[in-house]
């Protein structure tokens, strides 16, 4: 049972997010960019910036990017923020708040790229800007060791995306990733696709479905850098996983995680009874949001001293 704020918030995204749902549906004649900027506006009202941090928009390569850094100064730990969205009407305004609480608890810069995205953008286009925000922070001369991914829904697969690309790619790995609330299977085939529908309060299967069908544009819903959990997981930094025992998306996440570790990837999934899509938002009104947040921090922390104690 959320309290009166907390639910207050919870209807007030639902409400915000009815422009989205309008479009992906076909009953709004409204541009994407039209329909991602009342959707942020609805947001940031909802979640604004947090107290003591600056924010301003950077370069990641030749991606822009949001980036949120302590008042006071931030320190060595630098963490890439992948935002959520379903790779279609996500945006870095929402995050002021959530990346504010990361940049203030880590003391450290956060960056949030603004990923283009589908339909103008399709598959794979949100992916390979991603990746190429990670890519210039290591080539800007951000040690591996100092640097964190953190995700929330599409953002949240691509924190392992991300991780995989780096694996192939040659390049260094981050010291550790958490991904919020995944959206880790596009093909929504597990049990909760059914047992959850309609008990998530912001994600139904038609809505994602759809979703789905708009960012690959063709491309089938088991690539596996649409879908981690059909993709090789070997060789990755840890991961803590956090989804909601009301998500649609539980079981993408859990087979995720089962994944991960079979592959010998140090994970930690946590299922949080009673929570909904990406309630780590709610953070300052929700007790659950801060708990989850507290969790990560402490994770990310430890692999931070893990990754510095074993490079010295």
């Amino acid at each position: 049972m959320l309290s009166n704020n907390a639910q207050a918030l919870l209807e007030g995204w639902i409400a915000a997010a009815s422009p989205v749902v309008e479009k992906v549906y076909g009953t709004s004649e409204a541009s994407w960019p039209e329909v991602r900027a009342r959707y942020m506006q609805g947001l940031e009202n909802l979640f604004p910036a947090f107290e003591g941090v600056s924010y301003q928009t950077v370069m990641s390569g030749n991606t822009p990017a949001m980036l949120s850094e302590p008042d006071a100064g931030a320190g060595d730990a630098v963490v890439l923020y992948l935002h959520g969205g379903g790779y279609v009407h996500g945006g870095v305004e929402a995050y002021r708040g959530l990346t504010g609480r990361l940049a203030t608890a880590l003391n450290a810069r956060v960056y949030t790229p603004d990923y283009r995205q589908a339909p103008e953008y399709p598959f794979p286009t949100p992916v390979d800007d991603a990746f190429s925000a990670y890519r210039a922070l290591l080539e800007s001369g951000i040690r591996p060791e100092n640097l964190v991914l953190v995700g929330d829904s599409a953002g949240g697969a691509m924190v392992v995306t991300m991780m995989r690309k780096a694996r192939d790619a040659g390049i260094p790995l981050p010291a550790a990733g958490v991904a919020l609330s995944p959206w880790a299977d596009l093909t929504h085939s597990g049990s909760s696709a059914t047992t959850r529908d309609g008990i998530d309060p912001l994600c139904s299967v038609a809505f994602l479905t759809r979703l789905a069908r708009c960012f690959l544009a063709g491309e089938r819903p088991g690539h596996p850098d649409a879908s981690p959990v059909y993709a090789n997981v070997e060789g990755l930094a840890p991961i803590l996983i956090q989804i909601g025992e009301n998500e649609v998306m539980l079981s993408g996440a859990t087979r995720l995680a089962a994944n991960l570790g079979e592959a010998r990837v140090r994970t930690t999934l946590e299922v949080w009874p009673g929570m909904f899509h990406v309630w780590h938002l709610l953070a300052g009104v929700l007790p659950e949001a801060d708990q989850a947040l507290h969790n990560a921090i402490r994770f990310l922390e430890s692999a931070l001293a893990n990754e510095k104690a074993t490079a010295r």
